[in-house]
């Protein structure tokens, strides 16, 4: 990892591959899908919002003519599209080489997921932990595949009451709820690293998390808005990460990249570590039995 200056022309060519991301149409997902489908992969947008996914599309195509880019419907917020989208991607391709886990809710006000899951949880781990489970035989049957969980600084916050998945008996915390779901995609991670340690044909599970980054994501806190608008990196900087994790090929299984500048907010990606909390192995352990059993969706 010694190239502390890593960019998307770091990127070798992605041609032959098939690569997943969800949360495409805007943020992250957005750049990510211009970045890889201009390095030549076939770029399945997974989203909720069909037309925006066409305009992106539309506008990625208009400079590079060639991108190779497919629109398919996936809500998160609803384990019976998850079913859905899986099963149409396990029917119609043959290969799964990248699964990017990058679709985000985050600081929303108190809601839940068509399943009754609190929406921070439901979205950002319990819908991802069912889509890449459902996923798993085609990632298995692709050599040198890859899982990318999208975590955040935010997880340093992080502290779940596994009694009250749901804040269902607590007063509602945003802030909390996202830090949160952001430890519960390292927990994820981590137990599936663990999980498929001695499997020759399970897919590299690796982790990133974008620092400080202008996105629509932070509309619902003005607060955060109006600092992001001093501190924040551009969505092309804060992409980087979790380019890196998904394509360098000196990474290996667990690996967490983030921004190298001070706190992690800002700069190009390196290798970084997660904090002890989301190393506690019970935890992860825990949050495993739970999301299957909410989602129905065992590994």
């Amino acid at each position: 990892m010694a190239n502390d200056k890593w960019t998307s022309e770091s990127i070798l060519s992605q041609n032959g591959k098939v690569i997943i991301i969800t949360g495409a149409t805007s943020g992250l997902g957005k750049e990510a899908t211009k970045v890889l489908a201009e390095k030549n992969a076939t770029v399945i947008m997974a989203v909720r919002n069909i037309e925006k996914a066409k305009t992106v599309v539309n506008e990625i195509k208009s400079k590079y003519s060639k991108a190779q880019i497919e629109i398919r419907q996936l809500d998160l917020m609803n384990i019976e599209s998850v079913k859905s989208f899986s099963k149409g991607i396990l029917t119609d391709f043959k290969r799964l080489d990248i699964l990017m886990n990058n679709a985000g809710v985050m600081m929303c006000p108190y809601s839940k997921t068509n399943d009754g899951f609190e929406i921070q949880m439901g979205v950002n781990h319990l819908g991802h932990f069912a889509l890449t489970g459902l996923l798993m035989p085609l990632l298995k049957a692709t050599k040198d595949s890859r899982i990318v969980a999208t975590s955040s600084i935010a997880h340093k916050q992080g502290n779940i009451d596994f009694t009250d998945l749901n804040w269902e008996t607590r007063k509602y915390k945003t802030t909390a709820a996202y830090g949160d779901s952001k430890l519960a995609n390292l927990y994820f991670a981590y137990a599936l690293q663990d999980k498929f340690k001695d499997d020759a044909d399970a897919p590299k599970i690796t982790i990133a998390h974008p620092g400080w980054t202008k996105t629509e994501l932070d509309r619902h806190s003005g607060l955060a808005a109006f600092i992001g608008n001093i501190v924040a990196q551009t969505v092309q900087m804060g992409t980087l990460p979790s380019l890196r994790a998904a394509t360098d090929e000196t990474a290996m299984s667990g690996d967490y990249f983030g921004p190298k500048g001070m706190m992690e907010m800002r700069g190009y990606p390196v290798k970084v570590k997660s904090n002890e909390m989301s190393h506690k192995k019970e935890n992860a352990r825990k949050l495993w039995a739970m999301s299957e059993e909410l989602t129905g969706i065992k590994y």
